[in-house]
């Protein structure tokens, strides 16, 4: 039997709960009205889940909630609700709750909710019981990770932390910044998965056109001289495999409506059909952007992003993990020799403390262009500092470029368009993240440098 915490001020709504969930035989409720009690109750019992509503005199359940994480306490919990209030849930989200119930509850509803809930904390549960030290080959699906070139501990911990949640078949979102590699490890949690030998497929948001992406997407019924023709879409490509959906944010909000029935229910409409269509498929999305952030209330659904939030790896930039540039160099360095036939042999120290020094705000594809035009110039046996181009050497020491630069005369708007552009041109043309490190709208942006919009971020 699971140990079942209800805390509700409404005795009405908690009766309604221990009566039915004691029909199931599967939970055995204890139930709370006043919320003053729950602290030292939770001090003298362990519960396998808490349904805990948010608004209730004296302690409401947002300060339960953020005891419960702040003493360390992870019992997954499912926040109740009397009417949509979406925020707040994401709040609660936030704060490490599971999933959220809004009254009057549906009774399928519920135990669909639980019985997540329960995946999710014996997962969890796993994953908090790794050892502190781990490798490579403390791996099942070693071979899995085989691409990924780290030594990195804290990466092969992500790695131990993937191969777990790979195990279940939850929805997962993935974040971290452009060139972290996030298709790689979606490839990666679909191969150390269950459903390795069915297909994998990726699909960028971004790079399709939003009219034409439903049909795309969901496949769609056309009309043709009066016979119906039925065209199938990704999903069902990727029936009893993996969908890849990387960019999510840039997806319509009719879209992440659709997109949250898939993952929710299985099922799914095609364009111009009122014929439901049911399909078996994980779904895992990513980010270049904390979707968590009030910039993206009005254009990023709440409710998609409090289910896909539920299991979320971030991965880290590469100037967080900076002992693997010296390896990643030697790797790219390798490459460009055997490819360019050169007999160059290693690095200066210089070269090396020059790169770990660097942002790369593209992450492995700025080390990999650095290198490859460090390979190009290099006449010696040894990469030096000198070995690369004048432009790059200002992007990777901007305090010594910074220190050597004159003041030159010249009208003020000419030098913000020319700082402008050269933030631009640093983030790759990424428009987003050079107005988000200029400190200025997209609107400004396109303003003072007089272009139309650029192509968007890359995951």
């Amino acid at each position: 039997m699971k140990k079942i915490l209800i805390v509700d001020d409404d005795a009405a709504v908690t009766n309604y709960f221990m009566v039915f969930l004691v029909q199931t035989d599967v939970f055995e409720p204890t139930v709370v009205n006043d919320s003053r009690k729950v602290e030292k109750l939770l001090e003298r019992e362990k519960f396998d889940i808490i349904i805990l509503d948010m608004d209730m005199p004296r302690v409401s359940g947002m300060d339960i909630l953020r005891d419960m994480r702040g003493k360390g306490d992870e019992t997954p919990v499912v926040v109740l609700t009397g009417v949509s209030d979406v925020d707040l849930a994401v709040n609660a989200m936030k704060l490490g709750a599971f999933d959220y119930l809004i009254k009057p509850v549906d009774d399928d509803k519920l135990l669909e909710v639980l019985d997540n809930a329960m995946e999710h904390s014996v997962l969890h549960r796993t994953i908090d019981q790794l050892p502190k030290q781990l490798t490579r080959k403390d791996l099942t699906h070693e071979a899995v990770f085989e691409q990924f070139r780290t030594q990195d501990p804290g990466v092969i911990r992500l790695f131990h932390q993937i191969e777990k949640i790979a195990s279940s078949d939850l929805s997962i979102f993935i974040w971290g910044e452009s060139g972290t590699g996030k298709e790689a490890i979606a490839g990666a949690i679909h191969q150390a998965s269950p459903r390795r030998e069915q297909p994998f497929v990726a699909v960028d948001a971004d790079s399709q056109d939003p009219e034409g992406f439903p049909a795309f997407f969901f496949g769609q019924a056309r009309v043709w001289s009066g016979s119906r023709e039925e065209t199938p879409g990704l999903l069902e490509r990727a029936d009893h495999g993996t969908l890849f959906l990387n960019n999510i944010d840039k997806l319509s909000l009719p879209m992440q409506v659709r997109l949250k029935r898939v993952i929710q229910k299985g099922e799914y409409y095609r364009v111009n059909s009122t014929s439901i269509k049911k399909v078996d498929v994980r779904i895992i999305v990513s980010s270049t952007h904390d979707l968590t952030m009030p910039e993206y209330r009005d254009t990023f659904s709440r409710d998609l992003l409090y289910h896909l939030m539920v299991n979320s790896i971030r991965i880290p930039p590469l100037r967080e993990r900076a002992g693997d540039i010296p390896l990643l160099a030697e790797v790219f360095m390798k490459e460009e020799t055997e490819r360019t036939g050169k007999a160059i042999g290693g690095f200066s120290d210089e070269f090396l403390e020059l790169l770990k020094g660097y942002g790369f705000p593209n992450n492995v594809q700025d080390l990999r262009t650095i290198i490859a035009c460090a390979v190009a110039n290099e006449e010696t046996e040894i990469i030096t500092i000198d070995s690369l181009s004048s432009y790059i050497r200002e992007r990777i020491e901007p305090g010594k470029a910074a220190s050597k630069r004159m003041f030159i005369p010249g009208k003020l708007d000419k030098v913000v368009k020319e700082h402008v552009i050269s933030a631009l041109e640093h983030f790759g043309r990424d428009r987003e993240k050079a107005a988000e490190e200029l400190g200025i709208s997209l609107e400004e942006l396109d303003r003072i440098t007089g272009e139309e919009k650029m192509g968007g971020n890359r995951g």
